[in-house]
């Protein structure tokens, strides 16, 4: 994020997100690239340690009482490492800490989040299943009311953390009736690894490795009431607001993981030479790398103001609309930005000499996962026609459309 969009705490805090990106040893991020390892949990346990998880939160559960604004910077320090560190940091202390912290009880958080932002233990989000992920009403996975607990059985598939979480928060159909309000057919759970819980699949990945991407089966679980998180019918209000960190905090991590292309593309080509001169002289080359730092520049503008947006509490409509946007723009924007980094470096950058590869490999997946870019395009333009027609009328804007020469010919009007 900008310097000088942060006060003295948020720059503080960078330089300690700076310092945890810095432990990281070179061979843990090659070694989950190759598949060598399943799941960081040494860097999540060194973040928590560090208290760098979940600076947003009340301190009272392990948090730093910090704002959005912040954590967007966090978020995008923490993408510079690899888009799949960010993936897992984000998922646990982000989206699950997130729904439990907005809609859990006192005891779900002293019990799931105050460890969990320590690094103590793990969580996974349990959304996606193999019959689709964009359609949050089709959920096949059922949780069968039992008296004073719930039988939870389905499967949900690409569960980042599958392998490694020790608890997930979970969407499961509770009300079996298939006329009923799909609003209230829903209800969220948090699901200790216990008996029943079953990782049955690890997914070979195009990139983003090391995250215990994977199918989890629940054959059976007992899920006490206590686990229900919010009230029984009210997942959708938990799926609203955890969109926000979902697909927000994806844009923010999604800047971050663009970053070094840019830079090390950037410094490649004031070394390397052609017919005599370093190829930053000639504009073929340069303006591809100023593109790339324009587009990463925008980026950076839409998430904080989207950021701004979210702290200042306004209309819940707009902040859709506008977190949709931000994660749609900066995700195509970032993927632009690291084709042009791999484009001046030529066919070097198609190597592993240089992390350009992994990079390119691993952002592929930013404008499919919290939400596919059509999808956001889909909700933008449902939010924006209600906005226009929510104004219409009441707004003391100029009618601008009367500024024109010919305006007063409502024959040449014709909309049917």
């Amino acid at each position: 994020m900008f310097d000088y969009m942060m006060d003295e705490k948020a720059l503080a805090l960078r330089e300690e997100v700076r310092d945890l990106v810095a432990w990281v040893p070179k061979q843990m991020i090659l070694d989950m690239d190759a598949d060598k390892i399943v799941f960081p949990r040494e860097f999540l346990a060194e973040a928590g340690r560090r208290n760098l998880m979940g600076c947003r939160y009340p301190q009272k559960w392990g948090g730093r009482g910090m704002d959005w604004a912040t954590t967007v910077m966090v978020m995008e320090e923490v993408g510079v490492l690899g888009y799949i560190f960010a993936c897992v940091f984000g998922v646990g202390a982000e989206l699950v800490c997130d729904a439990v912290i907005l809609h859990g009880t006192d005891e779900q958080k002293e019990k799931y989040v105050k460890p969990l932002l320590a690094g103590q233990i793990f969580a996974a989000e349990c959304l996606t299943e193999p019959r689709g992920g964009s359609d949050f009403f089709g959920t096949t996975t059922k949780a069968e009311d039992k008296g004073d607990h719930f039988v939870l059985n389905g499967q949900k598939r690409f569960i980042v953390g599958a392998e490694a979480a020790d608890y997930f928060l979970v969407y499961a159909r509770t009300d079996p009736d298939p006329q009923c309000d799909a609003h209230k057919a829903l209800t969220c759970f948090l699901v200790d690894r216990s008996e029943g819980v079953e990782t049955a699949y690890q997914y070979g990945l195009m990139g983003c490795r090391g995250g215990g991407a994977g199918r989890v089966v629940f054959k059976d679980v007992k899920v006490p009431k206590e686990n229900v998180l919010g009230e029984v019918g009210a997942a959708y209000k938990v799926f609203n607001t955890m969109m926000i960190p979902e697909r927000l905090g994806t844009a923010a991590m999604t800047i971050g993981a663009a970053r070094p292309a840019l830079d090390i593309a950037t410094g490649y080509t004031t070394r390397r030479k052609a017919f005599g001169q370093t190829i930053n002289t000639y504009q073929g080359v340069s303006f591809q790398v100023a593109e790339a730092a324009m587009l990463l520049d925008a980026s950076r503008a839409m998430c904080h103001a989207t950021a701004r947006a979210v702290d200042s509490k306004i209309h819940p409509r707009r902040i859709r609309r506008m977190v949709s946007e931000t994660k749609k723009f900066v995700t195509e924007s970032c993927q632009k930005a690291t084709h042009n980094a791999m484009q001046v470096m030529g066919g070097i950058g198609y190597t592993n000499i240089f992390p350009i590869e992994r990079i390119v490999r691993d952002l592929r997946l930013a404008s499919i996962w919290t939400g596919t870019n059509e999808i956001m395009s889909l909700i933008i333009a449902s939010e924006w026609y209600k906005e226009y027609f929510t104004k219409k009328g009441v707004t003391s804007e100029r009618d601008m459309e009367e500024i024109a020469a010919q305006a007063d010919s409502p024959e040449e009007k014709i909309y049917e």
